[in-house]
Protein backbone atom coordinates (compact mmCIF):
# COMPACT_ATOMS: atom_id res chain seq x y z
CA UNK A 1 0.00 0.00 0.00
CA UNK A 2 1.30 3.49 -0.94
CA UNK A 3 1.90 5.71 2.04
CA UNK A 4 -0.16 8.89 2.25
CA UNK A 5 2.82 11.19 1.74
CA UNK A 6 3.95 9.23 -1.34
CA UNK A 7 0.94 10.33 -3.37
CA UNK A 8 1.54 12.91 -6.07
CA UNK A 9 0.02 16.29 -5.19
CA UNK A 10 -2.51 18.28 -7.19
CA UNK A 11 -2.96 21.89 -6.08
CA UNK A 12 -6.58 23.01 -6.54
CA UNK A 13 -7.38 26.72 -6.98
CA UNK A 14 -11.11 27.56 -6.74
CA UNK A 15 -13.03 30.23 -8.61
CA UNK A 16 -15.03 33.33 -7.81
CA UNK A 17 -16.86 32.90 -4.49
CA UNK A 18 -16.01 29.22 -4.14
CA UNK A 19 -13.96 27.47 -1.46
CA UNK A 20 -12.85 23.92 -0.57
CA UNK A 21 -16.49 22.76 -0.78
CA UNK A 22 -16.14 23.10 -4.56
CA UNK A 23 -14.07 19.87 -4.50
CA UNK A 24 -16.32 17.91 -2.13
CA UNK A 25 -17.87 15.75 -4.85
CA UNK A 26 -14.75 15.09 -6.91
CA UNK A 27 -12.51 14.14 -3.96
CA UNK A 28 -13.93 10.58 -3.63
CA UNK A 29 -12.87 9.87 -7.23
CA UNK A 30 -9.30 11.16 -6.82
CA UNK A 31 -8.17 11.06 -3.20
CA UNK A 32 -7.05 7.40 -3.22
CA UNK A 33 -4.53 8.14 -5.97
CA UNK A 34 -3.54 11.77 -5.36
CA UNK A 35 -3.02 14.19 -2.52
CA UNK A 36 -5.46 17.03 -3.19
CA UNK A 37 -4.41 20.40 -1.76
CA UNK A 38 -6.95 23.23 -1.77
CA UNK A 39 -5.38 26.67 -2.24
CA UNK A 40 -7.69 29.62 -1.43
CA UNK A 41 -7.40 32.63 -3.75
CA UNK A 42 -5.19 35.18 -1.92
CA UNK A 43 -7.07 38.28 -0.78
CA UNK A 44 -5.72 40.85 -3.25
CA UNK A 45 -6.83 42.32 -6.56
CA UNK A 46 -3.33 42.19 -8.06
CA UNK A 47 -2.57 39.04 -10.08
CA UNK A 48 1.19 39.55 -9.73
CA UNK A 49 0.78 39.62 -5.96
CA UNK A 50 -1.48 36.56 -6.06
CA UNK A 51 1.03 34.42 -7.95
CA UNK A 52 3.94 35.59 -5.79
CA UNK A 53 2.01 34.41 -2.72
CA UNK A 54 1.46 31.06 -4.46
CA UNK A 55 5.14 30.88 -5.45
CA UNK A 56 6.10 30.99 -1.77
CA UNK A 57 3.29 28.65 -0.76
CA UNK A 58 4.33 25.79 -3.07
CA UNK A 59 7.14 23.80 -1.45
CA UNK A 60 7.83 21.43 -4.35
CA UNK A 61 10.19 22.32 -7.17
CA UNK A 62 7.42 21.71 -9.72
CA UNK A 63 3.69 21.50 -9.09
CA UNK A 64 0.56 20.10 -10.73
CA UNK A 65 -1.91 22.98 -10.93
CA UNK A 66 -5.65 22.66 -11.45
CA UNK A 67 -7.74 25.82 -11.46
CA UNK A 68 -11.49 26.33 -11.75
CA UNK A 69 -12.91 29.45 -13.46
CA UNK A 70 -11.06 32.48 -11.97
CA UNK A 71 -8.71 29.95 -10.37
CA UNK A 72 -7.97 28.58 -13.83
CA UNK A 73 -6.89 32.01 -14.99
CA UNK A 74 -4.73 32.40 -11.88
CA UNK A 75 -3.17 28.96 -12.47
CA UNK A 76 -2.35 29.83 -16.09
CA UNK A 77 -0.93 33.24 -15.05
CA UNK A 78 1.31 31.44 -12.57
CA UNK A 79 2.31 28.91 -15.25
CA UNK A 80 3.47 31.51 -17.78
CA UNK A 81 5.25 33.62 -15.14
CA UNK A 82 7.01 30.72 -13.39
CA UNK A 83 7.05 27.92 -16.00
CA UNK A 84 10.03 26.28 -14.28
CA UNK A 85 7.78 25.66 -11.24
CA UNK A 86 5.01 23.87 -13.21
CA UNK A 87 4.69 20.17 -14.03
CA UNK A 88 1.33 20.37 -15.74
CA UNK A 89 -1.71 22.68 -15.90
CA UNK A 90 -5.45 21.90 -15.98
CA UNK A 91 -8.11 24.59 -16.41
CA UNK A 92 -11.77 23.81 -15.66
CA UNK A 93 -14.51 26.13 -16.99
CA UNK A 94 -11.83 28.76 -17.59
CA UNK A 95 -10.15 30.58 -20.46
CA UNK A 96 -6.84 32.48 -20.55
CA UNK A 97 -8.46 35.53 -22.17
CA UNK A 98 -8.68 39.19 -21.17
CA UNK A 99 -11.91 40.64 -19.78
CA UNK A 100 -13.87 42.49 -22.44
CA UNK A 101 -15.62 45.84 -21.92
CA UNK A 102 -19.10 44.30 -21.77
CA UNK A 103 -18.04 41.94 -18.96
CA UNK A 104 -16.41 44.76 -17.02
CA UNK A 105 -19.53 46.93 -17.31
CA UNK A 106 -21.76 44.07 -16.07
CA UNK A 107 -19.46 43.58 -13.07
CA UNK A 108 -19.49 47.30 -12.27
CA UNK A 109 -23.29 47.10 -12.26
CA UNK A 110 -23.05 44.38 -9.60
CA UNK A 111 -20.99 46.73 -7.42
CA UNK A 112 -23.64 49.42 -7.85
CA UNK A 113 -26.34 46.98 -6.71
CA UNK A 114 -24.31 46.03 -3.61
CA UNK A 115 -23.81 49.73 -2.75
CA UNK A 116 -27.54 50.32 -3.08
CA UNK A 117 -29.01 47.13 -1.59
CA UNK A 118 -26.16 45.65 0.44
CA UNK A 119 -24.62 42.18 0.08
CA UNK A 120 -27.42 39.66 0.18
CA UNK A 121 -25.75 36.54 -1.25
CA UNK A 122 -27.37 34.29 -3.85
CA UNK A 123 -31.10 33.68 -3.85
CA UNK A 124 -32.26 30.07 -4.26
CA UNK A 125 -33.59 30.96 -7.72
CA UNK A 126 -30.27 32.49 -8.79
CA UNK A 127 -28.33 29.47 -7.53
CA UNK A 128 -30.70 27.13 -9.40
CA UNK A 129 -30.14 29.13 -12.59
CA UNK A 130 -26.39 28.46 -12.32
CA UNK A 131 -26.70 24.67 -12.60
CA UNK A 132 -27.73 22.35 -15.40
CA UNK A 133 -31.37 21.50 -15.81
CA UNK A 134 -30.93 17.89 -14.68
CA UNK A 135 -29.32 19.11 -11.43
CA UNK A 136 -31.87 21.76 -10.53
CA UNK A 137 -33.63 19.46 -8.05
CA UNK A 138 -30.36 18.69 -6.25
CA UNK A 139 -31.00 20.72 -3.10
CA UNK A 140 -27.63 19.79 -1.55
CA UNK A 141 -25.82 21.15 -4.63
CA UNK A 142 -27.82 24.40 -4.56
CA UNK A 143 -27.11 24.81 -0.85
CA UNK A 144 -23.34 24.32 -1.36
CA UNK A 145 -23.31 27.08 -4.01
CA UNK A 146 -25.35 29.44 -1.82
CA UNK A 147 -23.34 28.72 1.34
CA UNK A 148 -19.95 29.25 -0.32
CA UNK A 149 -21.08 32.59 -1.70
CA UNK A 150 -22.57 33.80 1.58
CA UNK A 151 -19.73 32.54 3.80
CA UNK A 152 -17.01 34.17 1.68
CA UNK A 153 -18.93 37.45 1.95
CA UNK A 154 -18.89 40.97 0.59
CA UNK A 155 -15.19 41.81 0.90
CA UNK A 156 -14.07 38.65 -0.90
CA UNK A 157 -16.68 39.22 -3.61
CA UNK A 158 -15.51 42.79 -4.24
CA UNK A 159 -11.82 41.79 -4.16
CA UNK A 160 -12.22 38.82 -6.52
CA UNK A 161 -14.55 40.58 -8.92
CA UNK A 162 -12.30 43.65 -9.07
CA UNK A 163 -9.31 41.46 -9.95
CA UNK A 164 -11.14 40.31 -13.10
CA UNK A 165 -11.04 43.89 -14.47
CA UNK A 166 -7.27 43.49 -14.89
CA UNK A 167 -7.12 40.23 -16.82
CA UNK A 168 -4.78 40.22 -19.80
CA UNK A 169 -4.73 37.71 -22.65
CA UNK A 170 -2.36 34.86 -21.79
CA UNK A 171 -2.94 32.74 -24.91
CA UNK A 172 0.31 33.54 -26.77
CA UNK A 173 2.37 32.89 -23.63
CA UNK A 174 0.62 29.59 -22.90
CA UNK A 175 1.07 28.02 -26.34
CA UNK A 176 4.87 28.18 -26.09
CA UNK A 177 5.02 26.16 -22.85
CA UNK A 178 6.28 22.59 -23.00
CA UNK A 179 4.33 21.05 -20.09
CA UNK A 180 0.91 19.36 -20.57
CA UNK A 181 -1.95 21.87 -20.59
CA UNK A 182 -5.59 20.81 -20.57
CA UNK A 183 -8.87 22.77 -20.82
CA UNK A 184 -12.19 21.20 -19.82
CA UNK A 185 -15.47 23.05 -20.36
CA UNK A 186 -19.20 22.76 -21.12
CA UNK A 187 -20.09 23.83 -24.67
CA UNK A 188 -23.07 25.92 -23.56
CA UNK A 189 -21.51 27.50 -20.46
CA UNK A 190 -22.69 31.11 -20.75
CA UNK A 191 -20.18 32.29 -18.13
CA UNK A 192 -17.21 31.54 -20.40
CA UNK A 193 -15.50 34.29 -22.40
CA UNK A 194 -16.55 33.30 -25.93
CA UNK A 195 -13.88 35.40 -27.66
CA UNK A 196 -11.15 33.65 -25.67
CA UNK A 197 -12.81 30.26 -26.25
CA UNK A 198 -12.93 30.83 -30.02
CA UNK A 199 -9.22 31.63 -29.93
CA UNK A 200 -8.53 28.33 -28.16
CA UNK A 201 -10.64 26.36 -30.63
CA UNK A 202 -9.54 28.01 -33.89
CA UNK A 203 -5.80 28.43 -33.47
CA UNK A 204 -3.09 25.82 -33.79
CA UNK A 205 -1.46 24.73 -30.53
CA UNK A 206 -0.56 21.61 -28.55
CA UNK A 207 -2.90 22.26 -25.63
CA UNK A 208 -5.61 19.66 -25.06
CA UNK A 209 -9.21 20.90 -25.29
CA UNK A 210 -11.98 18.69 -23.87
CA UNK A 211 -15.61 19.73 -24.18
CA UNK A 212 -18.79 18.20 -22.83
CA UNK A 213 -22.38 18.83 -23.84
CA UNK A 214 -24.24 20.92 -21.30
CA UNK A 215 -24.44 24.31 -19.60
CA UNK A 216 -22.57 23.55 -16.36
CA UNK A 217 -20.01 26.04 -15.11
CA UNK A 218 -19.65 24.38 -11.68
CA UNK A 219 -18.22 21.24 -13.29
CA UNK A 220 -16.37 19.87 -10.22
CA UNK A 221 -19.69 19.78 -8.34
CA UNK A 222 -21.98 18.79 -11.21
CA UNK A 223 -20.01 16.23 -13.21
CA UNK A 224 -17.24 15.12 -10.84
CA UNK A 225 -16.84 11.58 -12.15
CA UNK A 226 -16.37 12.62 -15.80
CA UNK A 227 -13.96 15.37 -14.77
CA UNK A 228 -11.96 12.97 -12.58
CA UNK A 229 -11.41 10.64 -15.57
CA UNK A 230 -9.82 13.48 -17.54
CA UNK A 231 -7.73 14.60 -14.54
CA UNK A 232 -6.32 11.05 -14.22
CA UNK A 233 -5.39 11.04 -17.92
CA UNK A 234 -3.72 14.46 -17.52
CA UNK A 235 -1.74 13.24 -14.51
CA UNK A 236 -0.36 10.35 -16.59
CA UNK A 237 0.88 12.64 -19.40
Amino acid sequence: MIEENAKEKIYLIPGLMTDERLWSRIKPFLQNEYELVHVPIPHTEDFDEIIDILFNLFKEERVNLLGFSLGGYIASYFAITYPNRVNRLFMVAATPGASNEAEIERRKEKFAIIEKEGFVGLSYEKAVSLVEEQNQNDSELIKIIQDMFMDLGKETFISQLTSTFYRKDLFEDLIIQDFPICFYYSVNDRLLNQIALDKLLNNKHNMKIISREGTSHNIPLEVPELLSIEIKKWMKE
